[in-house]
């Protein structure tokens, strides 16, 4: 049987870089905290917590902990949760993917210049809050095509539309068209935000989950990008799995099964990739 891991499967450049930054920062020590879970991946978080590295959650928590740096999460933050904590007078370390950190600013831009900001992905996925939150003005999530038609007769100015990085390409496209027919007498402007690592890495797992008999995602329940893979998937592979770690694997392999695919989100360690490859390989 052939065991096949997607070329992207694994941290995707702005998580490693974010996590990558965490390990530096405890290797020099002080008083660290972290905005938010870095990434959403609990193994990694769970790592962090065990070197010291406290989570806070909102700008109210920061008023009984001492002085410290607090890194913000890759997935970004609203302006005012950063104006929040530098005035309580905590060092930022931003590690906001910079994939995201543009959305934030084409978002800034365009609001402040009157356009309605029409976000396409998960409404309550903190990428999203951390959006809405450089938004001078009302900001719409939509995340289905249902989302959309209730924008009908709301909408009164023109248009901006971006996505969330990890959003499905091909839902976003059709997002797009339903959006610009009930927005048929305005000017309707699209950045297609989704980073060039999610369109890859979809599109792998696609391709691979086409020809393989069983399917393997891994990744954290809270991760949007690894849902997606697996949905992706699951459209091509009936027998596809989504797990978290090897500890949730359990294989119900057909007889004629000659080809497992693996893939994994863009917040999956390569540590638990490499177990998994490796207890499939040997065991099936």
């Amino acid at each position: 049987m052939e065991v096949i891991l997607a070329e992207s499967a694994g941290f995707c450049f702005g998580v490693k870089r974010a996590v990558d930054t965490v390990y530096e920062k405890i290797e020099k020590g002080g008083i660290i905290y972290t905005y938010g879970p870095i990434i959403h991946n609990k193994e990694v978080v769970n790592d962090f917590l065990n070197k010291g590295v406290k989570e806070v959650n909102s700008l109210e928590e920061l008023d009984d902990l001492p002085k410290g740096c607090v890194i913000v999460r890759s997935h970004g933050v609203a302006k005012d949760i950063y104006e929040g904590i530098e005035k309580r007078g905590f060092t930022i370390i931003d590690t906001t993917c910079p994939f995201v950190k543009r959305i934030q600013k084409l978002v800034n831009v365009q609001s402040k210049a009157g356009k309605t900001i029409v976000i396409i992905g998960n409404d309550g996925h903190p990428e999203v809050e951390g959006i809405k939150g450089w938004c001078e003005n009302k900001a719409y999530v939509v995340g289905s095509k249902s989302d959309i038609l209730e924008l009908k007769n709301v909408i009164k100015d023109d248009v901006y539309v971006v996505s969330q990085t990890t959003f499905n390409i091909n839902k976003f496209k059709d997002f797009v068209e339903v959006l610009k027919n009930i927005c048929y007498d305005k000017n309707v402007s699209v950045a297609n935000t989704i980073c060039n690592a999610t369109n890859e890495r979809q599109n792998e797992a696609a391709q691979l989950a086409e020809k393989a008999d069983v399917m393997i995602v891994i990744g954290d329940s809270q991760s949007s990008n690894s849902r997606k893979l697996y949905e992706i998937s699951k459209t091509h592979c009936e027998r596809t799995y989504f797990i978290q770690t090897l500890k949730e694997l359990h294989l119900d392999l057909p007889a004629n099964a000659n080809l497992v695919g693996i893939t994994a989100g863009a917040s999956t360690p390569k540590n638990i990739i490499e177990e998994v490859q490796k207890y499939v390989r040997t065991y099936f």
